[in-house]
């Protein structure tokens, strides 16, 4: 079983039209490098192409390009690549109103205003961040209140509640006791009609037999 790769092709419309691809400029990644990458190489930049297990090029139209930038150092500015990585070492420490000798070019100067709106943008983007921060944490706060007020409120609710069942507790012992009392009162008083109803009874006399007389 054999697998096979197929690349994704562009249309034809996204390619421009050339009469010949030995025209065709030769393109190049730039990879710049803020540490290093290779500590064994003292020159900072380096020019990598692909080749195979013998050596052999396999194009001549681009390659990459990788720049380490802690090992540039140069006071004086010779070539246009030396300008560049000066300009991305201290582009962040540079004013824009007094820009030194070696940034004096048309070039360098749109890459000052590429920067400052970068600048800008990241600016905005952070201020964009700080506001959306604020907004969850004022959230967040809000969330976390009114949980604290709902549980309040709750509390509250179970005190009244509680206060309403021990008024209905007192009050049904209340009644408890005043039908107690009502009762007793009720047994007092038939006592009471007994003993009268007693002593009427012995202190009447008794009637005569008439064969007596």
């Amino acid at each position: 079983m054999s697998l096979g790769l197929r690349l994704p092709t562009l249309p034809t419309c996204a390619i421009p039209s050339i009469p010949s691809y030995r025209k065709l400029r030769p393109t190049y990644a730039i990879w710049l490098l803020g540490q290093t990458l290779l500590p064994e190489a003292p020159e900072y930049a380096h020019e990598f192409r692909l080749r195979d297990q013998h050596g052999r090029v396999f194009l001549d139209h681009g390659g990459i390009w990788l720049l380490e930038l802690s090992k540039f150092a140069a006071d004086a500015v010779e070539t246009e690549q030396q300008r560049w990585l000066k300009f991305f070492n201290e582009a962040e420490r540079l004013d824009e109103d007094a820009l030194p000798a070696w940034m004096q070019t048309q070039e360098m100067r749109r890459a000052m205003n590429t920067l400052k709106a970068f600048s800008e943008q990241e600016h905005a983007y952070h201020a964009y961040q700080a506001r959306q921060d604020y907004l969850r944490e004022r959230q967040s706060i809000q969330l976390e209140f009114d949980d604290l007020r709902a549980e309040v409120e709750q509390a509250r609710a179970d005190v009244e509640q509680e206060r309403v069942a021990k008024e209905r507790e007192r009050g049904a012992k209340e009644q408890e006791r005043a039908a107690k009392e009502q009762e007793r009162a009720a047994k007092d008083e038939a006592l009471a009609e007994i003993e009268r109803l007693k002593r009427l009874l012995a202190d009447k006399p008794e009637p005569s037999d008439p064969g007596t007389r």
